[in-house]
């Protein structure tokens, strides 16, 4: 029985901790909540001056409600790195609480890739929907983004590592989830988007620290 003991527990703070290859695999969130979430441990030892967030993700709620994609929050801001579809508008990108918007003319149940990139020096921000660029817009030029963060899937933060809306919960697939301490160039995002090896410093899929709450589930990818 001791053994037993001792094996379930080795076996759970294995799944909750250890290093996890998620490679073709996807977190699925199966319906609305206000306590589903996937928890990711980021490798962040100071500041960041800039960074670049590359993920899939596949939902049928973009004509119906808005939703989180990834919340990054710290202490000092909820929203300190926000990405988040707005219904009849699009994509939603916040540093340090301050918001920008990338309009989507046309809404399809697909599965969409997504890279973003921010730089301090410059403020300029990119986003890139399935391997196109938007136009190039400033945020929060000068800033520093905290790095004791609390990074979530599948609900947005209002406050360090809680106050979820159930109204803002993503109902869908999520994978590919990676992040970079600098801004990728658009050959390096290429790369990225036809699946090919970039190795990511902050986030990485390949070998991920995730913690599970509530319903959630890992399925084979539905993208290739």
């Amino acid at each position: 029985m001791e053994k037993l003991l001792c094996f379930l527990v080795l076996t759970s703070l294995s799944h909750a901790f250890g290093q996890t290859d998620m490679s073709m695999k996807a977190f699925v969130f199966p319906k609305e909540s206000d306590n589903s979430y996937v928890t990711l441990k980021a490798r962040l030892t100071k500041p960041l001056k800039a960074f670049t967030v590359c993920l899939h993700f596949y939902t049928e709620l973009s004509s119906t409600r808005g939703y989180s994609i990834f919340s990054y929050a710290t202490k000092r801001q909820s929203n300190e790195i926000l990405i988040f579809w707005s219904k009849d508008i699009g994509y939603s990108f916040t540093v340090g609480g301050s918001e920008i918007l990338f309009e989507v003319p046309e809404v399809t149940v697909a599965p969409v890739h997504i890279c973003t990139s921010w730089e301090s020096a410059s403020g300029i921000v990119e986003f890139w929907v399935n391997g196109k660029p938007r136009v190039r817009k400033s945020l929060k030029r000068g800033y520093t983004v905290g790095e004791y963060a609390s990074i979530i899937l599948g609900q947005e933060q209002d406050s360090f590592g809680g106050s979820f809306e159930t109204q803002q919960s993503l109902v869908g697939d999520i994978g590919n989830v990676n992040m970079w301490d600098f801004v990728l160039s658009p050959d390096e995002i290429s790369t990225v988007y036809l699946g090919g090896p970039f190795s990511p410093n902050v986030l990485d899929w390949g070998a991920l620290k995730y913690e599970v709450q509530g319903e959630v589930f890992i399925k084979p990818q539905l993208w290739s």
